[in-house]
């Protein structure tokens, strides 16, 4: 299974760099020299990069690629997902972090086990982490904070959620 770990948001100089927005918490790992990512083009294909260089700018990473030489060649970058594999992650050794791939499907249920949902995507917000959960063929985001999301269990596929009066039917009193 892949993970994104970056998306590329736009080429950087003349000389094939690109600007990086971080989506991991490995960025020293995940885009260390000779490190290889997949790239997934907005049409859908992928292509193999290594990298040759990174370094931070800006609130973002500007990673050169040895594939990638050229602006006009960053440029065609624009927009790409930059994937790992979830099989090359680290271990977690806190018991309250997760990756966001082993929160994506998870059943989304309330205390007493009514089904509300299932896990969507995690949201990545200038607030806070957000579950965006598929509730009825609508997207709900809810604050993942332990006094909202009591319980993640990854084994037992579900979240328990504890949410204020409003929160899951979009009525805030």
């Amino acid at each position: 299974m892949e993970v994104v770990v970056g998306r590329v948001a736009k080429a950087h100089g003349i000389t094939g760099e690109l600007a990086v927005d971080v989506r991991t918490d490995s960025p020293e790992q995940r885009f260390a020299v000779g490190a290889a990512v997949t790239t997934r083009l907005r049409d859908g294909s992928t292509r193999e990069l290594t990298v040759a260089a990174a370094r931070q700018h800006s609130g973002r990473l500007l990673v050169r690629f040895e594939q990638v030489l050229t602006r006009d060649v960053a440029e065609t970058l624009r927009g790409a997902l930059l994937l790992a594999d979830t099989g090359d992650l680290p271990p977690t050794d806190d018991p309250d972090e997760f990756y966001d791939h082993q929160l994506e499907g998870l059943r989304a249920e309330l205390e007493d086990g009514t089904v509300v949902g299932k896990v969507l995507e995690v949201v990545h917000s200038p607030g806070g982490e957000l579950l965006s959960l598929d509730r009825d063929g609508e997207a709900v985001l809810v604050p993942f904070v332990r006094a909202i999301v009591p319980v993640v269990d990854i084994d037992g596929g579900k979240v328990v959620l504890d949410p204020p009066e409003g929160l899951l039917d979009g009525k805030y009193e």
